[in-house]
């Protein structure tokens, strides 16, 4: 017995002394706990919206300053016309903008009724019904306020439109989010493993004593895969346009060439994984384990950035998924142009550059 329990006890101490093993025993569930308790929430708070007022009068500003201090939304954008409400929408910033009708006062009060118009960005069909249900739920407490006393009561008639998918499918947010998850998972996989293979196989000494250096290396490991990717990135937008019906409204090359950046930015992620790895199953650890939940919840790809924590929106801000996705809807849904998705590229471009330089620097060490 008493040498079992000197047995238990090493294995206890074993355990103790690896900061890896107590880092997934303590660390992910903490971590898991933290992340969807923030990250789900079916409540919304501070989504920018704008109006269009072309009454401006007092019962207007009244909805309005009725709606923005509910908590729920934020003015982002006063518009001067109709022509500015799609540029508005294709920024990827404003979630809602609402219309109000030309003397919206003075027909509420003359004939007892009057028209607003509530445009929302379905390229998240979710959170569009979200918005649109909290403003008129808030519409219709302003309009119960209004009617107390009256004969008649008061009628404000909101119109519904919703752009980029009317028929709110949930499969336009799903499939552009999976095409995210799928490629950077994939991708930063294949390559994470590339040099702990060479290591675990002992033939990082040919590499060694080849002429390359340590740029050539790493940019030959993520050619072949890059190449692979592509037929894959393929794969996934022929499955997208004719088995799930996803338009691709705006410019094709466009989406080739922002999904090869993506790729890439992705591909880069892995090689630098597998520097900093000994081995392929510490490998294959931190590209499925610390890649994929980050990705899933800190990406927009099913719960929106909006309504997180500010430290979540920050952190969410490293995660090349996020700007991808936003590049992917507004390419497939809003058919944008290079004009609106210039900074995304920036951003995946910056991310692609620093990876490769860190991993050039961390083979370097290793190679001293």
């Amino acid at each position: 017995m008493k040498r079992f329990l000197n047995f238990v006890w090493k294995e206890f101490l074993h355990i103790l002394r690896d900061y890896r093993t107590l880092l997934i025993l303590f660390g992910m569930p903490v971590a898991q706990v933290l992340l969807f308790g923030f990250a789900i929430t079916n409540e919304i708070k501070d989504a920018k919206i704008a109006i269009l007022d072309f009454s401006k009068d007092n019962v207007t500003k009244e909805i309005s300053d009725k709606i923005l201090s509910s908590g729920y939304f934020m003015l982002y954008e006063n518009l001067q016309s109709p022509k500015d409400i799609e540029p508005a929408f294709r920024k990827g910033i404003i979630k809602e903008v609402i219309v109000f009708e030309p003397d919206f006062g003075k027909n509420l009060e003359r004939t007892g009724t009057a028209n607003i118009q509530l445009v929302a960005d379905a390229s998240d069909p979710n959170f569009a019904n979200m918005v649109i249900g909290y403003t008129t739920s808030i519409i219709a407490d302003y309009q119960s306020e209004l009617s107390k006393g009256k004969t008649l009561p008061a009628m404000i008639n909101p119109e519904i439109k919703m752009l980029y998918n009317p028929n709110l499918k949930s499969v336009f947010m799903f499939v552009p989010g999976l095409m995210s998850v799928i490629l950077l998972l994939v991708s930063a996989l294949m390559t994470s493993i590339s040099i702990t293979k060479e290591k675990e196989l002992s033939t990082m000494e040919v590499l060694l004593v080849s002429p390359l250096n340590p740029f050539q290396i790493i940019v030959g490991k993520v050619i072949p895969y890059l190449f692979l990717s592509l037929v894959n990135s393929a794969a996934v937008l022929i499955l997208a346009k004719y088995v799930f019906e996803v338009p691709t409204v705006g410019s094709l090359p466009l989406l080739i060439a922002e999904s090869t950046l993506f790729l890439i930015t992705s591909l880069s992620l892995g090689i630098l994984i597998s520097t900093i790895s000994n081995n392929q199953q510490t490998a294959m650890m931190i590209s499925l384990g610390a890649l994929m939940l980050p990705t899933i919840i800190l990406s927009g790809y099913i719960f929106p950035i909006e309504n997180m924590p500010v430290v979540l929106q920050i952190l969410s801000n490293i995660i090349p998924a996020k700007w991808y996705i936003r590049i992917v809807k507004g390419i497939m849904l809003k058919g944008v142009s290079f004009d609106y998705i210039w900074k995304e590229t920036i951003i995946l471009l910056g991310m692609t550059l620093f990876f490769i330089t860190l991993s050039i620097k961390k083979f370097k060490i290793r190679l001293e």
